[in-house]
């Protein structure tokens, strides 16, 4: 765990916020799984064309640019037709070859003000932060776009090394304007409570791509919308 210089949240901090009706509407940031070849546009065209998405992160691993560059490509065009942001994960310098929308950094990946001055004034750069207010005011104060916390919930997308309460989107939301997105086992099922908490995006990868994935979105588009039973 890291520890949080600014100490521990009060759990009752969340009882006396409710989401800020100025904020604009909570969002979907789908994020792919880590095998986006064979008919993997197909799916994610269908999964764009079956509710709001606001972004969508490409997340491979192990691939030399060249080779993430190809499968890249038409899954951009996929989301440029429909107007869904296109975000990078890891790599500063894939984004700025594919000329992406933007770019998400985990606390490994790099500094955002180095992202900014290498993708330019109008690129997005998400920022993970896991479960510190240090971390993500850092993030804030380094040019960042957005700040994401997380794992809320189990997920077998990545090892869960962090785990933060929705508090976390509670303080940030009455804070700070700049948009939070909730990652980590987040299912229609279990999103309610982050998006009353004050996240700006939810996202979600396994409960999207690890079934039928328009039957999936229009699902969360349901909880997003405060339709869900």
């Amino acid at each position: 765990m890291i520890d949080d210089p600014l100490g521990p949240l009060d759990p009752d901090f969340a009882v006396s916020f409710k989401r800020d009706d100025r904020r604009p509407p909570c969002q979907l940031y789908v994020v792919s799984p880590l095998d986006v070849s064979g008919g993997f546009p197909d799916r994610l065209a269908r999964a764009l064309d079956a509710g709001p998405v606001a972004a969508f992160q490409f997340r491979v691993k192990d691939l030399d640019q060249h080779s993430a560059a190809r499968l890249a490509e038409p899954l951009q065009r996929i989301c440029a037709d429909r107007e869904v942001a296109f975000i990078v994960n890891d790599s500063v310098s894939l984004a700025k070859r594919l000329g992406a929308d933007g770019v998400h950094l985990g606390q490994d990946d790099g500094d955002a003000r180095e992202a900014r001055g290498v993708l330019g004034p109008e690129v997005q750069i998400g920022v993970t932060c896991h479960d510190s207010r240090h971390l993500a005011m850092e993030a804030g104060e380094a040019g960042a776009d957005y700040v994401a916390f997380g794992a809320f919930y189990s997920t077998t997308t990545k090892a869960v090394q962090h785990r933060p309460e929705p508090v976390i989107l509670s303080w940030w939301s009455a804070l700070f304007e700049l948009p939070s997105v909730a990652i980590g086992g987040i299912t229609p099922g279990n999103a309610a409570p982050l998006v009353a908490a004050g996240a700006d995006f939810i996202a979600a990868s396994h409960a999207i791509w690890g079934g039928d994935e328009a039957a999936a979105v229009k699902a969360f588009a349901a909880v997003l919308e405060g339709r869900a039973t």
